[in-house]
């Protein structure tokens, strides 16, 4: 049903409750599942009419449909049951319990068991666990609580909890206007008409004269009510001829752009106010209405007079529970609890967060500095100064021998979408580009002259598919660049300077050319201006098309608003920001909600939602302070919250109320207008301080994602470094707290923060930031972390796990980082879930805490079938729900879907030959997996509906691993053949095959298996023979590393960390091997003496923790399982090696450390 349909259900649910037509409002909400009306709910819940209950609940979800609903429909009839067997009815608790909860005993027998034995007691308080359950009234009540905690975590609910905000008879002034519009078309308009019918369209009689048209009033008896209809004339006047109306619609809107942007009109009289030439150039034909109009067929999404065009939305239900998504929120939600403080040494003009790694924050100085932070360690990865890359390529001023690059700051630092480029724009000309390749490899990209004066702004845009900058400046003007420099588009038409821009898209347009070209359309709605423009101009056809917007909004310091569209032909929007302020636009995460802020000169702040199907202000947020300064910052998060800095605070509003929900002033010293930035995820806020600084502001988890580094605030807080207080002595100040770290002691007079938080005031003109090596001894050369001794690191040998007779194969932490799972050579799982308690606070997986061996209470074991198998030769597999509610495993058998609850076996499939040998879940769809197979083929199987939809076929061994990338929308499957496929993901072909490259001597033989980079182009590869990094794009192989030196066994295992800055190595002597992901080098080894005393065993996998970056498990040939964290002291495994020019400090690097050789190299 098209969004449009949807609304009128709304609107006729509005008129059945004004009409009180009680019964067929709850009808039609059940029918339509658009609306859960959760007051009739609590109603029929409370007075225990439970059939009615099931049957309003079944218009929205049914029992099977996910873990939430099966919950929910199991209260209702276990309440039900009990009732029963209060009342002593036992024949009506039977008839329940056969007919109502026999279906939940599949998922839990035991449970089902037990409700069956409640029948033998004479009271069934007797049982312990309903010992306290009261009267019936009492139970209902607490039973309500649940209901509605779980409906508002069930998605299937989500966007159904809240009827939309409807002025009131809101449907009979729509047929109020259709009927003034009828009448406006009259060809003898008469005054004050009769008109006493809606089934036909309405015409004026012939009279001896014309009249002048006038209002419809419409008879009470036919559509409305006396007490609560809305006159017409609070809809305005007609236009002078309805044609003229029709054809100036867009541009007569455009051109009461400069009216007051809190008066809305419904309809604008075009003769009647000049249109500006500019404007008038997008109407490219005269639009005259039809013949004979009539009353809108709402049953026709071809012919909805006003159609609002949405982005389509597709829909996929799925078997497995999905992840909780709450519908509410709570204060809570909001990251304001200050997590810790940075010292940037220079005014932060602004800021912006990884779009993949959210704890990665990107930040410009007034000095013009560019610095790249690491939050969870509270390290500067690097600090880029300004400088000119090509003083040749420059405006003249800059080659002139007096300027000075301190007159220099940022006004803007942006990420591209795909966290592979950083964007820097200065108050001078000019914008750099840079290629981010990770933490430790920031290379000069492009640089541009862009502007006359400063370049105001710089955002990323997708034009056509294509990735490119666009900026705005002091010349008044917007352009967009290509990533090679070229200029693409320049928009002139702002009469002052270009504050900021705000490009968007709109993908999957859904709407037909008739409605395009034939309706009245605002112009805020760039999807129709986008379908007019993509398509044929020929206004008698009537197809369906999508069509895509992709468009900039623009403002100036005068207070315009201008939007583009990508071409030579101006601006489509020309309207003023309320107040006349200085503004920025930003739409909502999800892109449906579009918000402005700034402030006039006269230093009132505006924060507004606009209508953006009709080009006006939907609500304007109260709060702000009478007057400011300059102008406020605002951002947006999680599509339901609005954040801005005023008055030394951080103030918050709900996007559904205009007042301000709270405020904080993060333990004060703010600046008096922080800036701000969110994370994508929402979890942390980033806001400037007044002593050249930033905090991190954060929520419960946020704070979770930050823990790795516990930072007590103190050393946050402390001043900057001195220059001239910075020494080496022999002394106490400096302690030596391992074979190959040195740090600050924590009693030391000698301020850390700069150090520690990257580069101090004396440094900050240097490429790379400074450590506390480099103060300490800057001969001294690099080395290699080697943990050799238990007493280096933190370790828990998790509870029953060692079985010398069954090695672990397969290891996984479960993705909420509470538990820990491990597949063994047998076919048997094992699970440890880590307790909540005082030493464990956050009940996460941890190295200081032992977890517990968990069973349920029936003792069954997760086991694979194993009939016939022979468990030597056999390929374990295994995957993991998102939820963690199942987990899907195989050892040369069937595969077997275990609930992670009961350890049941929910189904079986995929009977051998051939058997599966690696299984991965499509990362947008549960119920779709991906089996690579024995016989070399993938599998891409439905687990609903028990079908192999397609079968793959690449590869000339065993598939030996799977590998999703949403972003490049491929497939990538490795073989014991050494081969790569890359598979379309949209059409299942294949579109490359890449050998690996195997070093010379070495057999292409052995498992390869691969994962994908968090960014989801770079991809690991490994095998026995190496590790390598390619960018999945290309196919192309960006690092490779061999062992050698400090690790010469073959690869067992590897991994990325949860943050993709660190891969995880085991190798068949036992080592492991820590590097940094962007360059394979190796930063620390840990040996099998730190964490495996009899060294008989070596791990054969490796598992990475969720949430912490720096704890890993490993699996070993004895059976059991080692959890491993760096000491308390360290918090991180080694420092990365410095690198200058391919010299690691003073030594050329080797190839143990990387390695980039040619293939011919390599086979030599």
């Amino acid at each position: 049903m098209s969004s449009l349909s949807r609304e009128l259900v709304f609107l006729i649910l509005q008129f059945l409750e004004e009409e009180k037509f009680k019964e067929s409002v709850h009808k039609l909400e059940k029918e339509s599942g658009f609306y859960f009306n959760m007051k009739f709910f609590e109603e029929k819940v409370l007075a225990g009419e439970w059939d009615e209950v099931e049957k309003y609940l079944a218009g929205f979800t049914k029992v099977d449909d996910n873990r939430y609903s099966m919950k929910i429909f199991f209260e209702i009839r276990k309440q039900k049951y009990l009732e029963a067997l209060d009342r002593q009815d036992k024949a009506k608790g039977v008839e329940i319990l056969v007919g109502d909860l026999k279906v939940f005993s599949t998922f839990n027998e035991e449970l089902y068991k037990e409700i069956t034995q409640l029948l033998t007691l004479t009271n069934f308080r007797d049982n312990e666990q309903l010992s306290k359950y009261g009267d019936t009234k009492t139970a209902r009540s607490i039973m309500l609580v649940e209901l509605k905690k779980l409906i508002e975590a069930n998605p299937l609910f989500r966007d159904k909890l809240a009827f939309p905000t409807l002025k009131s008879s809101r449907l009979r002034t729509l047929i109020n206007q259709s009927l003034n519009w009828q009448h406006q078309l009259c060809k003898n308009p008469r005054p004050n008409p009769d008109i006493k019918t809606l089934f036909i369209d309405h015409t004026c009689s012939p009279t001896n004269g014309p009249l002048a048209p006038a209002p419809v009033n419409l008879p009470v008896a036919a559509v409305a009510k006396p007490a609560t209809y809305t006159s017409l004339g609070a809809h305005g006047p007609f236009p002078a001829t309805g044609a003229a109306a029709n054809a100036g619609a867009l541009a007569g809107w455009m051109a009461n752009a400069s009216a007051p942007s809190s008066v809305q009109a419904a309809i604008v009289t075009a003769s009647s106010i000049p249109i500006p030439q500019n404007q008038v150039s997008v109407l490219k034909r005269q639009r005259t209405p039809p013949t004979a109009p009539g009353i809108i067929d709402y049953q026709n999404p071809d012919h909805e007079l006003m159609k609002r065009l949405r982005p389509a939305q597709s829909v996929q239900e799925a078997t497995y529970p999905a992840s909780r998504q709450q519908a509410s929120w709570s204060l809570e939600d909001l990251p304001r609890t200050v997590a810790f403080s940075l010292h940037q040494g220079s005014t932060v003009m602004s800021m912006d967060f990884h779009p993949s790694h959210h704890t990665l924050l990107l930040v410009g100085s007034v000095n013009g500095e560019i610095t790249l932070w690491e939050l969870i360690s509270q390290e500067r990865l690097f600090s880029k100064p300004f400088k000119i890359w090509d003083l040749q390529a420059c405006s003249l001023q800059f080659q002139d021998p007096g300027f000075k690059d301190a007159s220099i700051s940022v006004t803007r630092v942006a990420w591209s979408p795909d966290g592979n480029f950083v964007g820097a724009a200065f108050n001078r000309h000019l914008i750099h580009l840079y290629a981010y390749n990770g933490p430790n490899d920031l290379r000069q990209h492009l640089e541009i002259d862009a502007h006359v004066g400063g370049v105001n702004d710089l955002a990323f845009a997708h034009p056509n598919k294509q990735l490119c900058v666009v900026t705005c400046g002091d010349d008044k003007l917007i352009k967009v660049w290509d990533l090679t420099g070229q200029r693409l588009f320049n928009f002139e038409g702002h009469e002052a300077s270009v504050y900021s821009i705000c490009p968007h898209q709109k993908d999957n347009i859904q709407v037909s050319q008739m409605e395009a070209k034939g309706s009245t359309v605002f112009p805020f709605d760039f999807s129709v201006i986008a379908a007019w423009e993509a398509e044929d101009r020929e206004y008698s056809r009537e197809i369906n098309c999508d069509a895509s917007a992709v468009f900039i909004f623009s403002t100036s310091i005068d207070g315009k608003i201008k939007a583009w569209l990508y071409d030579n032909m101006g601006p489509r929007v020309d309207y003023e920001a309320p107040g006349r302020c200085c503004t920025t636009m930003r739409y909502s995460a999800d892109g449906s909600r579009l918000f402005s802020c700034g402030t006039s000169k006269d230093g009132d702040s505006f924060l507004v939602e606009w209508n953006e199907s009709e080009g006006s202000i939907k609500r304007s947020f109260l709060g702000f302070r009478k007057k400011s300064a300059d102008v406020v910052q605002f951002d947006t998060t999680q599509n339901h919250f609005l954040a801005a800095g005023d008055d030394g605070q951080i103030k918050f509003w709900d996007m559904e109320n205009i007042n301000f929900l709270t405020a904080t002033d993060a333990d004060g010293g703010l600046q008096t207008l922080p800036r701000l930035r969110f994370n994508k995820e929402g979890n942390l806020l980033a806001v400037t301080t007044a002593d050249n600084g930033f905090k991190i502001l954060a929520n419960t988890a946020g704070l979770r994602s930050l823990r790795a580094v516990e930072t007590h605030s103190f050393e946050a807080s402390r001043p900057p470094m001195e220059p001239a207080a910075l020494k080496v002595s022999g002394t106490s100040s400096i302690v030596n707290a391992s074979p190959v770290n040195l740090k600050v002691e924590r009693s030391s007079p000698v301020g850390p923060s700069p150090i520690l938080n990257g580069v101090g005031p004396m440094n900050r003109s240097m490429e790379k930031p400074r450590t506390v090596d480099d103060v300490i001894d800057k001969t001294k050369p690099w080395q290699l972390a080697e943990i050799v001794d238990p007493g280096q690191c933190r370790l828990v040998t998790l509870p029953n796990s060692t079985d010398t007779s069954s090695k672990v194969v397969r290891l996984l932490y479960t993705n909420s980082g509470v538990g820990m799972l491990a597949l063994g050579a047998n076919g048997t799982q094992k699970l440890w879930k880590w307790p909540r308690n005082e030493q464990n606070p956050s009940g996460k997986a941890t190295a200081n805490v032992a977890p517990q061996h968990w069973q349920p209470n029936s003792g069954l074991l997760m086991t694979n079938d194993v009939s016939g198998v022979n468990l030597e030769e056999a390929v374990p597999c295994i995957a993991l729900s998102k939820n963690d509610s199942y987990v899907m495993s195989a050892t040369g058998g069937k595969v077997s879907l275990f609930n992670m609850m009961t350890f049941k076996v929910m189904t079986t499939f995929m009977s051998p030959p051939p058997a599966s040998t690696f299984l991965a879940f499509h990362p947008q769809d549960n119920n779709i997996i991906a089996i690579g197979m024995e016989d070399s083929t993938i599998h891409i199987y439905n687990v609903r509906v028990d079908e192999v939809k397609s079968k793959l076929k690449g590869h000339q061994k065993r598939v030996t691993g799977l590998a999703f990338s949403t972003n490049l929308n491929i497939l990538v499957s490795s073989g014991a053949d050494a081969q790569l496929c890359i598979w379309s993901i949209d059409t299942w072909e294949k579109r490359k095959s890449v050998a690996i490259q195997i070093p010379t001597g070495k057999s292409p033989t052995g498992d390869t298996r691969v994962q994908f980079h968090s960014n989801q182009t770079h991809l690991l590869v490994v095998h026995e023979t190496q590790l390598a990094i390619y960018d999945a794009s290309k196919m192309e192989r960006i690092h490779q590393w061999v062992p050698q030196d400090a690790i010469c066994a073959p690869v067992s295992y590897a991994a990325y960390s949860c943050n993709s800055q660190l891969i995880y190595a085991t190798f068949s002597d036992g080592n492991i091997g820590v590097f940094d992901s962007d360059n394979l080098r190796l930063r620390c080894r840990i040996a099998p003496s730190a964490y495996n005393g009899s060294q008989i065993a070596h791990p054969l996998v490796v598992a990475t923790h969720p949430l912490d970056p720096n704890q890993l498990a490993v699996g070993l040939t004895d059976g059991s399982v080692k959890v491993i964290e760096p000491a308390e002291s360290e918090k991180k495994w080694g420092t990365s090696p410095p690198v200058d020019n391919g010299v690691i400090n003073g030594r050329t690097t080797s190839s143990s450390t990387t390695s980039n050789h040619t293939p011919d190299q390599l086979q030599r």
